[in-house]
């Protein structure tokens, strides 16, 4: 496990660089064409991770929130107690979600609604977990999508993402750079490094990030935990 404060030496601005800008009706719509394929695609890759923010997630316990809900493909597997709201930006991903919940007759999921990540119409402290896999490089503006998770997430609760983590410099950085007019035509970006996450932590005294954990495949995803102090 690798522990970081919400203070980083040397890092002074809110936020990092960003490269190419995602527009959020582009996102929407490339999801939408992803919607047909998506689990035949994504299913396998992800699952590893997937598997793991479930597990994180209910080990932490309570009333979830899932960003980027998509088809619905983690919601099967989380324990039957746990009550879950399934979010999501792109309609014909969110009808494969509703129609899941209704195969498996998912009754621990409280709702699946079209809602934009970077503002949440959620009321503040009112999830003990927000889950959000592979969500963040694929928001427009994800700082602000942070925000609203360390908004509605309550105190003492936490905040757990599967993310692709970028190179912070060398070949692999390259090749990221040249590929993100590509990617974000596809609805994400390969530039995200971690020092993002850290300069993001900086300005949110009330949120620790207590894990990073390489995940498959390449070790070019990671499960990071953040948890906000009891407290605030």
């Amino acid at each position: 496990m690798e522990h970081a404060s919400g203070s980083v030496e040397g890092l002074t601005t809110p936020n990092a660089p960003r490269g190419p800008r995602l527009e959020t009706e582009g996102v929407a719509k490339a999801y939408g064409r992803w919607a047909p394929v998506y689990d035949l695609v994504f299913g396998r890759v992800f699952a590893h991770g997937r598997n793991v923010a479930i597990k994180a997630a209910e080990r932490a316990g309570g009333r979830v929130l899932e960003v980027g809900v998509g088809t619905g493909i983690s919601l099967p597997f989380y324990d039957r107690r746990t009550r879950i709201v399934g979010i999501d930006i792109s309609e014909p991903m969110l009808a494969k979600a509703r129609a899941r919940v209704e195969r498996f007759g998912l009754r621990n999921v409280e709702q699946i609604a079209l809602m934009n990540a970077e503002r949440l119409d959620l009321p503040d402290r009112s999830f003990d977990v927000v889950v959000a896999q592979y969500v963040v490089t694929a928001v427009p503006n994800p700082e602000a999508a942070l925000d609203e998770f360390a908004r509605v997430v309550r105190p003492g609760g936490e905040i757990i993402l599967t993310s692709r983590i970028g190179a912070e410099g060398g070949l692999r950085a390259a090749i990221e750079k040249g590929l993100a007019p590509v990617t974000g035509r596809l609805g994400w970006r390969t530039e995200f490094p971690w020092n993002r996450y850290l300069r993001w932590a900086e300005t949110h005294p009330s949120i620790a990030i207590v894990e990073r954990q390489a995940l498959p495949p390449f070790g070019h995803f990671s499960l990071i935990r953040m948890r906000r102090s009891p407290e605030s």
